[in-house]
């Protein structure tokens, strides 16, 4: 029993202490040698509870270097003493405050235009006065542009301290190397990688001012290319007469592939038909960047759509391109229309793209009974076209496009039983992502269509609606003269490859076929998942014409999965 008992005490006992040691914390107390106001006390001394010795020792050796900073220049500790068993006090010195630094400098033209851009107060040809205070930022600052001016071995260096009055006064000595220009450019790993899209999608050719800071973000931009992955931060060779730039790459599998497929028989007909749809993307099979495109869906008998897309970059290895495009719509038994596009593209810079081409539109009435004042007929329609494209990309396997913006005009006119008349056509598409921290974003994007015309053919209106334009709606399944969509979506991103997000989206319409404008709304959430099979995208979205009450037969769940090999 007494064991037990003794047992029992020194359990209880050690647990006391344990609790109490947990809840011991060091405090620290501060002076100096003259009355420190409780404003700079509060600034130097965020917090006077620490919970280990490091952490305060830490504190200690931080305030004469605060003080420093702020125009005590001899700030020091003068003393460091433990109070009793919780409580310690550090003494320091203070001195006289400097509230000025005045630098006398050799004139350069570089730092001449840096100092000029930072419009200091006094500036002379010999010497410039800066706040104390903002002194070590300044001088950073200067530092870090001569280095990318384009000599990384470049330094300044501030010396012949003196002290007058509360002004400080200093000699800056510049120690400048030779300025490095890019001689050539080095692939390592993936060796036949196009070199065009160096040059022209990133920006990189040889000639230019060597900027480590600028040729990061260039290998940040290939790297999101899809068809290559930077497996290294590029390295830079600096020889006494040439500067040889570093890349390592790797081929990365880019062909995209989702689709389901179905297989049915007409009634009617006794004739097969296919229903569902195929996505096949083909990229850089060949090394040279190219990119051929298949879409197909089908509804049944309902819609049919067809695409195909073929895009050469680079031709020769200058900034030109060209794109071939061929589409097939139908809409059940009322009328088919075929689209062709030859297109040539100029790349004015790493994000920004102008093209031209040309388009043709033939539609087809396939109604067997041709009725009075129909709204299908048979045409075709010629026009030019212009327009340009600005992307600005960002390091996110998910969200690879922080912005996006298109603009396209497309002149020409419109032929129908020998009638000929002018039309004009607009389409816009314009989107960013608000990054609020790592985890919460906001996505907003908005779509514009519009047709301008004397007269209007219900097929050779443009079609919305679905999970590329306005979700919660069929398929193509609005017809429009004129439209606009906004898509909002608050991202919430649990982890590189795992995101949920809300779905809040607003449409006007108008169909100057049938007089009609209206507006839409649709509202729901989604998720996307990337997997080992590849991005998996859930959209569940109720959508409602204006002044309908809400339905929930009128939900849509949207799926796809992108899968790449």
């Amino acid at each position: 029993m007494k064991r037990f008992l003794s047992l029992f005490l020194y359990l209880n006992i050690y647990t006391l202490s344990s609790l109490w040691a947990q809840d011991t914390f060091l405090y620290l107390e501060i002076s100096a040698e003259k009355t420190i106001r409780e404003s700079l006390k509060d600034s130097l001394l965020p917090t006077t509870t620490f919970e280990d010795y490091r952490s305060l020792q830490r504190q200690v050796d931080t305030i004469p270097l605060v003080l420093q900073q702020r125009g005590y220049i001899d700030a020091r500790l003068q003393s460091f003493q433990k109070l009793n068993d919780t409580t310690y006090h550090a003494n320091y010195i203070f001195g006289s405050r400097y509230n000025t630094l005045q630098v006398n400098y050799t004139t350069t033209p570089f730092l001449k235009e840096q100092l000029a851009r930072r419009n200091l107060s006094e500036v002379t040809d010999s010497t410039f006065t800066i706040p104390l205070s903002n002194a070590t930022k300044t001088l950073q600052d200067l530092n870090t542009q001569l280095t990318e001016s384009g000599d990384p071995f470049a330094s300044l260096q501030l010396s012949s301290l003196e002290k007058k009055n509360d002004t400080l006064f200093g000699v800056l000595t510049t120690s400048i190397q030779q300025r490095r220009i890019i001689d050539s450019i080095a692939l390592k790993g993936y060796e036949k990688f196009p070199r065009s899209y160096l040059r022209h999608y990133a920006g990189l050719k040889k000639g230019q001012t060597f900027n480590r800071k600028t040729l990061l973000k260039k290998n940040d931009i290939l790297d999101g290319l899809g068809f290559a992955k930077s497996i290294k931060p590029p390295e830079a060779l600096f020889r006494s007469d040439s500067t040889t730039v570093y890349l390592y790459l790797e081929k990365e599998n880019n062909n995209l592939f989702d689709g389901i497929l179905g297989f049915a028989t007409d009634e009617e007909s006794n004739r097969l038909i296919f229903n569902g749809y195929l996505n096949l993307e083909l990229n850089n099979n060949l090394n040279y960047g190219e990119q051929l495109l298949i879409n197909y869906k089908a509804d049944g008998n309902e819609q049919q759509n067809f695409r195909v897309r073929t895009t050469l970059p680079y031709l020769f290895g200058s900034p030109f391109g060209v794109a071939a495009e061929l589409k097939i719509f139908k809409r059940d038994s009322t009328f088919s229309t075929t689209e062709q596009l030859a297109q040539l593209s100029y790349q004015v810079s790493p994000s920004t793209t102008t093209y031209i081409g040309y388009k043709s539109y033939v539609s087809s009435n396939l109604q067997e009974e041709v009725l009075v004042d129909a709204t299908v007929e048979d045409y075709e329609a010629r026009y030019a076209i212009g327009g340009l494209a600005f992307t600005d990309r960002q390091p996110n396997p998910l969200f690879p496009r922080k912005t996006f913006i298109s603009l396209e005009g497309e002149w020409g006119a419109r032929e129908r039983d020998t009638i000929q008349e002018d039309q004009f056509r607009i389409v816009s598409n314009v989107f960013h992502i608000i990054q609020l921290n790592n985890q919460n974003s906001f996505f907003v994007q908005n779509t514009t269509s519009w047709l301008d015309s004397d007269t209007f053919l219900t097929n050779e209106l443009f079609r919305f609606g679905g999970i590329n334009s306005i979700r919660g709606f069929n398929e193509n399944s609005i017809d429009a003269s004129l439209f606009s969509v906004l898509n909002t979506e608050y991202r919430y991103q649990f982890n590189p490859g795992l995101y949920a997000h809300t779905i809040i989206d607003l449409a006007y319409f108008e169909n100057d076929v049938i007089e009609l404008k209206q507006q839409l709304y649709s509202f729901g959430f989604g998720i996307g998942l990337n997997t080992q099979a590849g991005v998996f995208k859930l959209n569940i979205a109720n959508g409602n014409l204006e002044g309908e009450n809400f339905k929930f037969s009128n939900t849509k769940i949207h799926l796809s999965l992108s899968s790449r090999f």
